[in-house]
């Protein structure tokens, strides 16, 4: 920080007198970036004003830059297991924190997938500024938003913006500016989201076997006996 504030000084008394903005944040490998100019995305940011200064010339990293491979690969991972598309969930991450693992939201957000802390500890991410554990903790979590949604993205989406009490008051996306604009930057980032698979239903039934009470499952319900639909999922 004290380098950074020397070299905004000194920028200051070799241009002609004004005054210019100056921003500062971590990409994704943790370097420190300086510009002139605000990111673009929801991550966070700090912000310096500079007297005397006519222009201040920085560079930002390129485009590509900021996610190194080893993301995708937990990405892939996690996304493989809970059944998600990794696409929505790089989405999800450009936009929450354009993949800086240190990014700490104004509320309190932590993280690639910006977890807030509570969160974060009912899904049992201790660390939530270590990339794995957080991409764990956040597709657990949209996992569970697309199964309240019965796999409606936008519904799904929108909750993990604005929380689920706002989408069930609504019934649908809340009418907040902030989160109508959040669903659709995920949903143009990520792509076309492929159409939700059929659901199964599991039944369940008991049945005599050499007189002894067996526990019979199958997607099929048993002719003539009584069976209890004990879960539904997706094939």
């Amino acid at each position: 920080m004290r380098t950074l504030v020397a070299i905004l000084v000194l920028l200051a008394a070799s241009v002609a007198p004004a005054s210019a903005q100056i921003y500062s944040w971590r990409d994704a490998q943790g370097l420190l970036v300086v510009s002139d100019r605000p990111r673009t995305d929801a991550g966070g940011m700090t912000t310096y004003r500079v007297p005397r200064a006519a222009e201040v010339r920085a560079t930002t990293p390129a485009p590509g830059m900021g996610r190194p491979a080893a993301l995708d690969e937990v990405i892939e991972e996690q996304a493989t297991a809970q059944g998600v598309s990794p696409d929505l969930v790089r989405a999800v991450i450009q936009v929450e924190s354009a993949f800086d693992p240190n990014a700490v939201s104004s509320k309190g957000a932590m993280g690639l997938m910006q977890l807030m802390p509570a969160t974060a500890r009912e899904l049992g991410v201790r660390n939530p500024f270590h990339p794995e554990e957080n991409i764990r903790g956040g597709v657990a979590y949209l996992r569970q938003l697309l199964d309240r949604y019965d796999s409606n993205v936008e519904l799904a989406l929108a909750a993990y913006n604005a929380g689920p009490g706002s989408v069930e008051k609504y019934g649908a996306v809340p009418p907040y500016r902030e989160t109508q604009a959040y669903v659709k930057r995920v949903q143009k980032v990520s792509g076309p989201t492929p159409p939700a698979k059929p659901e199964t239903t599991i039944y369940k039934w008991m049945e005599l076997v050499n007189g002894q009470p067996v526990t019979r499952y199958s997607n099929k319900p048993p002719e003539g006996v009584a069976a209890e639909p004990v879960a539904r999922t997706r094939q």
